[in-house]
This record gives C-alpha cells, structure tokens and sequence, in this order.
C-alpha cells in the first residue's frame, strides 16, 4: 500500500502540529518529512520496506528515498539487513520471520546521515482465516456486484484487531481473436501469429485500508467480512477471477495509525474542524528530532487464503463484457481515387488492428475483403500477459 501524498503532507503539517480548528493551508509552509512503509510478518520471506520523501502537495509524484541503510533488530541483537533493490524499496538480504511475541526494532540511516528508529515493537498474535466467499449483494449505486468476504476466528481471543489487503488475478480471452494475423510484405499477407495472445491474465494489488475489530463482540470473530466489490459488468470477472486475501493482526497502535490515516485520507475530512490533537506513528528522527517521519513499523502475524471463481458460476445466460469497444472494420482494398491511399493499407500500417477473419459478405459499411478488430479485441496482451501465474488453476 502507496500512502497518498497529499494526505502524508496534510498529516504531517495540519495533524502533528496540533491543529484544532479549520486550518488555512498553505503550501509554501509544508516542510519535507521522510514517509516510512514498513511491515515485518511471520510469513518466512524477504521482507520489503519502502522509503520516500514527502515534499509538497504539487510534487504528486513519488519521491525515493535512495541510499540508506536499513537495518531490524530483534530482542536478542540477531540483525536483518535490507539493501535497496529499487529506488526507495528496499529488500531484507535473508528471508526471515518474526516470531511470535518476540520484539523487534528498526534503525534508519539516510544517505545525508539523519538517523530514525522505532519503538519496540512486539510481534502480534496468530488468527488464521478460516473462509473466502463470494457471494451477489448490491453496492451504494444500486447495481449488482460480487462481494468477497473474509472469516477468521481467534479461539484465544488474543487478536481482535485486523487489517487485510488482497490481490486479485484475473483471466483474459481476447473475444475476437484468430490463429492468424495480416501483414504488408509488401502487399498484403495473411500468415499464422507466432504468440499465443489469445489468454492472458493480470494482476493488482489492493490500495485501500481495510481494517475491522472484535473488541466489542462475545468472540474474537470475523464473520463475512466484505473486502471487495466489484461490479458484476467489469470485465476482471467475465471469466475466472482469483483473490489472494492476506489478514494481519495489528496491535492496537498499528490499528489506531491505520484507521486515523483511513479516516483522514478523504481531504473534505482533513481540513475540517473534526482533526485531532496529535497524530505520529511509533518511528522518531534521533539525530535531528525536529524533523518529521511518518509512518508505523508493524509487526504482524499474518494468514493468507485464495479463492478462485467464474462468472458462469453465477450467470449462465449473456455475453461477458470487454475491456473495450469491439466493433468489426473491413476497410476497402481499393483507393477512392487515383493517388489516394488504400484504406486496408492504412489500417494495416497504423498498428491498431487485428486481423479477424475473412469478409465473405461486403456490405456498404463492411467493404473490404479482411475483417479486422481493434488491437485490444484480437490481443490479450494489450491487458495482461501471456504468461501463466504459477498457482493459476483452470
């Protein structure tokens, strides 16, 4: 999960220094502050933590944080170096797990020597989810969606705070493609496509804060928690769909900085008259305390879950949508006039478009002898890619 600038800029000036009343912002005023994402988990792996620098509300891009040098501790001094494999992300040089009520610590040094560190931090308890489902509701527009749902349950009643993000996967199948494709070699061609672009599949991650707590029922109990909507016309679902769900058990700290960044990550919200006193995360400038950091190192147990699902499952009649217009062309082989060029070659020479089929009945709008679709109706890979993910299941 990105933390969007503009609310890291707005917490940062509005939030941390105290503003209790409408707040008058302006930008000139916003200083530079270092924006730390940091999750350490049970999950034995390398581990990734990602540092930026927030600047100004007109700078949207995003600003690495290159050259430091990150390093996790745990109670027993055993130390887990990072390097920086991407500008800003930086990538544990071991796999690693955090165990289980074990405390760790993170240290930064950026490359012009400012130091950072967090608190102590305690790994969290372990809940495991117990159900993914999905089922038809509706969304607050009224229209049919699939609804994905989480269950999990705590017998220990150790966890009662949740936080969850998935990633989703999903098929693709070109809705007009052919084995064949149409060249000027110089004239025209029709030969066999050396691609298979016929089935593809994507894959996003999830960027909203989804968070649910337990500490106000009889069990620590996730019951049919809803996750994810998605409308059932959206094309992600017009074949088989496939969501990894991963559910992190926070502390109360972690839950208390997740929700208030959630809360205020609407701007109508954040310069209202409803802001807290004081907002910080458990990570503090050492050498310079004045300088601001923003951010939460989390250590989570975390339990993770996938589910697959097909349109079909729920729709037997129709046709599935696609991710754009697929309207049939069939330029004419011939100029309209001496020294014009040839409509077919155009098409052809611009690169958009998909040899379909053969045009065995010319009409006045379908003229010419090949049909051809736009490159995203003939062409997967236009949407996705043609290699299959590993744990993909047909």
């Amino acid at each position: 999960m990105r933390i969007t600038y503009s609310i890291i800029l707005i917490l940062a000036t509005v939030l941390i220094n105290g503003c209790t009343e409408a707040y008058d912002l302006k930008i000139d005023s916003i200083e530079e502050a270092l924006v730390v994402e940091a999750t350490i988990s049970n999950e034995l792996k390398f581990h990734e933590i990602k540092l930026s620098k927030a600047t100004s509300l007109e700078v949207e891009e995003i600003v690495a944080e290159s050259n430091a040098t990150i390093e996790v501790k745990d109670e027993a001094q055993n130390s887990y170096s990072f390097t920086e494999t991407s500008p800003g992300i930086y990538t544990s040089n071991i796999q690693f797990s955090a165990k289980i009520n074990s405390n760790y610590q993170l240290f930064i040094k950026t490359a012009n020597g400012d130091t950072y560190e967090s608190n102590l931090t305690k790994t969290t308890s372990d809940s495991k989810i117990e159900d993914l489902t999905v089922t038809l509701g509706e969304n607050s527009e009224n229209n049919t969606v699939f609804q994905l749902n989480v269950s999990s349950f705590d017998p220990n009643g150790q966890s009662n705070y949740y936080r969850y993000t998935y990633e989703e996967t999903y098929k693709i199948v070109a809705p007009y493609w052919s084995p064949f494709d149409i060249i000027l070699n110089p004239g025209i061609e029709i030969v066999p496509r050396t691609v298979q672009n016929q089935i593809c599949y994507q894959t996003y991650g999830s960027n909203d804060i989804i968070q649910t707590e337990t500490t106000g029922l009889t069990e620590d109990r996730v019951s049919g928690l809803t996750i994810r909507k998605i409308p059932v016309t959206d094309y992600k679902v017009s074949h088989r769909y496939s969501i990894l769900v991963k559910q992190y058990v926070q502390s109360f700290e972690a839950y208390t900085f997740y929700k208030l960044l959630n809360k205020f990550s609407n701007a109508s919200d954040v310069l209202s008259q409803s802001q807290p006193g004081f907002f910080e995360g458990n990570i503090k400038a050492v050498s310079e305390p004045s300088k601001k950091v923003i951010g939460f190192f989390e250590i989570a147990s975390v339990s993770s879950k996938r589910m697959f699902f097909d349109y079909k499952d729920f729709f037997t009649d129709g046709t599935p949508n696609t991710p754009e217009p697929c309207g049939l062309s069939a330029p004419s082989a011939i100029s309209e006039s001496l020294g014009e060029p040839i409509p077919l070659f155009e098409y052809i020479d611009s690169g958009d478009y998909k040899f379909y089929g053969y045009n065995n009945t010319p009409s006045e709008t379908l003229p010419g002898p090949y049909l051809l679709v736009p490159n995203g109706c003939g062409d997967c890979t236009v949407y996705g890619t043609n290699v299959k993910p590993n744990f993909w299941i047909d």
